[in-house]
Parts: C-alpha cells; sequence; structure tokens
C-alpha cells in the first residue's frame, strides 16, 4: 500500500501540516521522492508503516502524552521497555487525576454561581462577577 502525503493524511485523519510537523519533530520519517526528473522533481511515497506509526502518534496523543513523550514511546516500542512504558503511563495517569480533581472544583464552583445566579434576578450577575478582575 503506497500513499502521497496527502492520501497519508486522509488516512491519519490529519492535515498534511500534521504530517510534516511530524517528521521536522522527528516523530515520522520524510521518505524520498521517487521518479524525480532532473530537477529534483517526484512523489514522495508513505507505507503502511508510516500510517500505523501516524495512528499511533494520535491515538498515544488522544490518551494525553505530549510530542516530547510520544518519542519516547516510540523509542522504547523498539527496545521493548515494559517497566519505562509502565513509568510513563503511571506519570501521565498521575496528571489526568490532577487534572480531573481541578475540573471537578471547577464544575462545582460553576454550578454554585449558575444556582446563585438562577436564585435572583437583582444585583450584579454572579457568573459575570465573578470573572471580574
Amino acid at each position: 500500500m503506497q500513499f502521497t502525503i496527502g492520501k497519508l493524511a486522509q488516512a491519519g485523519a490529519v492535515g498534511v501540516e500534521t504530517i510534516r510537523y511530524y517528521q521536522r519533530r522527528g516523530l515520522l520519517e520524510t521518505p524520498a521522492r521517487s521518479g524525480g526528473d532532473r530537477w529534483g522533481g517526484g512523489i514522495r511515497r508513505y507505507g503502511a508503516d508510516d500510517l500505523r506509526r501516524l495512528k499511533f502518534i494520535r491515538s498515544a496523543q488522544a490518551a494525553g502524552f505530549t510530542l516530547d513523550e510520544v518519542s519516547e514511546l516510540l523509542a522504547l516500542e523498539a527496545s521493548d521497555d515494559r517497566v519505562q512504558v509502565r513509568s510513563l503511563a503511571r506519570q501521565r495517569i498521575d496528571m489526568l487525576d490532577v487534572k480531573i480533581a481541578q475540573m471537578t472544583e471547577t464544575r462545582a464552583a460553576l454550578a454554585r454561581l449558575a444556582d446563585q445566579c438562577a436564585a435572583s434576578d437583582k444585583g450584579p450577575c454572579p457568573i459575570l462577577a465573578a470573572f471580574e478582575p
């Protein structure tokens, strides 16, 4: 299976610029141009491994990993260092737990403000007042 960059982007549900960005970051290889003419033309062709890697990157990002962490995961995939992979996953879980706690607290505060706003039509809106400096 061969893809142009546009077809790879489509198959991976990303934009072409995302693929180029991943290439600049070293997450995806940049294949050589094929069938070039004397001016260096030709088309870059991507394979099934490139699509698999692109989907790996996107899935890891969806799980909350940063691109630096994704790069580390890709390196660990090659070495099969499960201890380090588990360590990274546990660090990500800890960070997600902190975010969940913060979001839960923020939700509760906003719900209180919404209830206060609904309780009276007099005076300034508690929601708007909470956002003023």
